[in-house]
């Protein structure tokens, strides 16, 4: 027998082993419906099923605190024809449970078998204790939530918006563009407090005056009342609508009990190779860590780019022989007050703060070493810095601190 008669009987005997398994992605968001089209790409045959909570068409989520937010776009459906590549839709249904011993998920309308599992349940955000029930306080996260929003920016309403975090200030710009009154509370002393330290953090307070909003900063939200936030100084803000941006937590309640390890943010534990604690289930995206090598520690991402990165190793790895490793160079933007920020990499409180251009100014970028090593970069209308950035933290590229203080140097010139 030839080499290439056994290269064709080892790819077919692969397509039938293929073809009689069933993977059942849960999530309908990002990494869900990426997981579906990877496996697709990559060649997978077999039965392919997407399981969705929300009972509309999958959709990205990231035009939600923009053009769907501010009625420029009635919606943001990814234009993918799930019929043609043979993935099949569930939609609106909730899953319960798994039950890993038995290879089945438990849902309202009964069980649902798998071969192979993909948890893609992304993360939910956190609601401000105290306030479920009070009328006009809001989240944003889905496409309900945007259609909600609509009316009130629409209106004019003034707003207060409890969190300065990357949600935060994102909605807090769509609102300004909008024409409302706007005012962001934030318990600690500056905006992105838990994303950058403060010597990067501090230059962005001023963008909120810049566009006409009020930031109040060490500002701790007592309770929510209809028509006002009272803060834990006794002041009373008006507040036509409350919008909540406190953070995100991995949707994951649904797996207690299930046997498979989560973490200290009750995220899915997954490996390198994005395997979940038990066999035949994958995690991805929002819910899931995983221990990066490239920086020696385990990352948990709630980002875009994660989301889309992660489906392509998880589908090599349900299909291939050989396991691939995830390791990626973190990356996510945000759109606020007329600035494009980028962030590429990750950083720790111990790395060397490289400044590139002025933060007073209108575009500046911020270099983390760590042994001379680029480990980050966050860019400020710099993009530039950013592609640069990406490609030299890759590569493990020590740099000249000194070349990558100035601005006028491209950053890849400074490598060593």
């Amino acid at each position: 027998m030839s080499e290439q008669q056994r290269q064709s009987g080892r790819q077919g005997g692969q397509a039938e082993r293929q073809g009689e398994r069933h993977v059942v992605v849960v999530g309908a968001g990002m990494a869900g419906v990426q997981t579906a089209v990877a496996l697709r790409e990559q060649g997978f045959v077999g039965t392919v099923t997407l399981i969705g909570a929300e009972p509309h068409q999958p959709y990205d989520r990231p035009p939600l605190s923009k053009a769907v937010l501010l009625g420029k776009a009635e919606g943001s459906a990814f234009d993918i024809d799930f019929e043609a590549l043979g993935i099949g839709l569930t939609l609106g249904r909730e899953v319960a449970g798994v039950r890993p011993a038995d290879h089945e998920l438990d849902t309202a309308d009964g069980p649902v078998a798998y071969d192979v599992l993909v948890l893609a349940t992304g993360a939910e955000p956190i609601r401000l204790p105290g306030t479920e029930g009070v009328p006009g306080v809001h989240l944003l996260r889905t496409l309900d939530d945007a259609a909600r929003l609509r009316p009130v920016l629409a209106e004019q309403h003034d707003i207060v918006v409890v969190g300065a975090g990357w949600i935060g200030a994102e909605f807090a710009t769509a609102a300004r563009e909008a024409g409302c009154a706007v005012t962001v509370v934030e318990a600690a002393g500056r905006p992105l407090a838990g994303a950058l330290p403060e010597a990067v953090a501090a230059p962005m307070a001023s963008w909120y005056a810049d566009s006409g909003a009020d930031l109040r900063t060490h500002a701790r939200v007592e309770h929510v009342e209809p028509g006002a936030v009272v803060l834990a100084d006794g002041t009373r803000l008006p507040a036509g609508a409350v919008v909540v941006g406190i953070g995100a937590r991995p949707a994951t309640a649904w797996l207690t009990g299930s046997g498979i390890e989560l973490g200290a943010h009750r995220e899915v534990v997954a490996d390198d190779h994005l395997r979940a604690s038990v066999p035949d289930v994958y995690a991805v995206g929002d819910c899931a860590s995983f221990p990066s090598g490239r920086y020696g520690e385990r990352l948990l991402v709630h980002h875009w780019d994660n989301a889309l990165q992660g489906p392509r190793t998880v589908a090599a790895n349900i299909i291939g022989d050989t396991p691939a490793v995830y390791d990626p160079v973190p990356y996510f933007w945000s759109e606020q007050f007329g600035r494009f920020v980028q962030y590429a990499g990750h950083h720790a409180p111990d790395d060397d703060l490289v400044w590139r251009g002025d933060p007073t100014g209108v575009a500046w970028s911020v270099c983390w070493l760590r042994e001379g090593v680029l480990v980050a970069v966050l860019a400020v209308g710099r993009p530039r810095d950013l592609a640069q950035g990406r490609k030299l933290i890759e590569s493990a590229t020590r740099l000249d601190p000194a070349l990558a203080a100035d601005p006028s140097v491209p950053l890849k010139k400074a490598a060593l």
